[in-house]
This record gives C-alpha cells, sequence and structure tokens, in this order.
C-alpha cells in the first residue's frame, strides 16, 4: 500500500520513500490518520502487542523484514511507545539495516506515568539515532507534563517540533512538508559523512 496525500502539493512525488508505520496495536485511529489524514498504514505496519511481554525478538524481526524488503529509502513514522520501539531497534540493530533508513518521524512520545513500563521494554544506549529524527508533539505543553521529553528528544539527537494538533487545510500539506524535511536534513547528514571522508583521506 503506498502512503500518498489526499491532495498531492505541486512538484511533489508521494513515492519518495517506503513507509514502516509502527504503533501500539488496538489503539485508538493512529495520530498520523486522525490529525493529518494520512492513511491508517504506510508500506509496511508495525502493531506492538504491549499486552504480551517480552515480545521485542519478535518486532525487531518484523522490522528488519520490513526494512530489507522494502524497495525506496525508508521512513519510519511512529506514534507513542512506537517512538521508542525505533529507536531501540535503530540503535542495536547492524549497520546494513539502519543504513536504509532515512529518517524518522516520531509523533507524540508523550505518557503518562504508568506508560514508564512501556518505555522501558525498549530501554536503549543513551545514543543519538544513526538517521535525522523529527518529534511531533501536539502541544508545547506536552514538554511540561512530560519533563523527561525534552531530555529524551536531545538524546535521540532529534529535532522537536510542537503545535501539530489542530491545522485545518494545512494538515493535507503536512505530509510531503514532512517528507521534504526528512530529505533535507538526510542530504546534510550525506554531505557532511562525505566531506569527513575527505578530511580523513587528505583531499
Amino acid at each position: 500500500m503506498s502512503l500518498t496525500l489526499a491532495t498531492n502539493p505541486r512538484g511533489f512525488s508521494p513515492d519518495l520513500f517506503s513507509v514502516i508505520t509502527i504503533a501500539e496495536a488496538g489503539a485508538r485511529p493512529p495520530v498520523w490518520e486522525s490529525r493529518l489524514h494520512w492513511p491508517h498504514a504506510g508500506d509496511s505496519h508495525i502493531a506492538l502487542e504491549m499486552n504480551r511481554p517480552r515480545r521485542q525478538s519478535v518486532w525487531a524481526t518484523q522490522l528488519d523484514d520490513a526494512v530489507m524488503q522494502a524497495d525506496r529509502t525508508v521512513l519510519f513514522v511512529a506514534e507513542g511507545v512506537g517512538c521508542f520501539a525505533a529507536s531501540w531497534w535503530a540503535r542495536l540493530s547492524p549497520s546494513h539495516y539502519v543504513s536504509k533508513v532515512a529518517g524518522a518521524l516520531l509523533l507524540d512520545p508523550v505518557a503518562p506515568p504508568q506508560d514508564d513500563e512501556k518505555r522501558q521494554l525498549f530501554a536503549s544506549p543513551a545514543v543519538a539515532l544513526p538517521f535525522p529524527a523529527l518529534v511531533l508533539t501536539g502541544e508545547d505543553a506536552d514538554f511540561d507534563r512530560d519533563p523527561a521529553l525534552g531530555a529524551q528528544v536531545e538524546a535521540w539527537g532529534g529535532r522537536q517540533l510542537a503545535g501539530g494538533r489542530q491545522r485545518g487545510g494545512a494538515e493535507v500539506r503536512a505530509w510531503g512538508s514532512a517528507q521534504r524535511l526528512v530529505r533535507r536534513i538526510s542530504r546534510a547528514v550525506i554531505a557532511n559523512d562525505i566531506r569527513r571522508a575527505r578530511a580523513l583521506r587528505g583531499d
């Protein structure tokens, strides 16, 4: 299933990425559907069954398969605990898997205190993610309700964007804007890697 816009902005290709969506199973309609009117799932979808503990290896295998079977560069779109699952996978997976991922959109990683246990299932080393990450929350106040979130975004090496809830007609353009932004950041990272490699070679 291709992830496309309700309205396609001029000059934007909806097929830029192979999109893998990650969210808790059985939850309400995902944020990207209810708030931004994106399709319910991307090219592949990973449903995290949080009522079945100790299944991290199963989810990791599902994500491995989805990434390796993708026919384009991968973009993760995750919400809630799915944000932590995506970062856990990225930090602990072999580089030949992770290198296929261009970036991640992490939506509403804010969680009530009772969900801390879910986060802990995906505890991983506090190192920056190996690809660009954009963290989108509903309001700036989300960071006040979850003091640990700011530190988490910093640990991810991500950028934080707030105020994503009621955007009216602009919502149909958000998907294209997000993909273009991830592409720009990816190009910047690649350019920096090239400069660093040339410096090491003495070019």
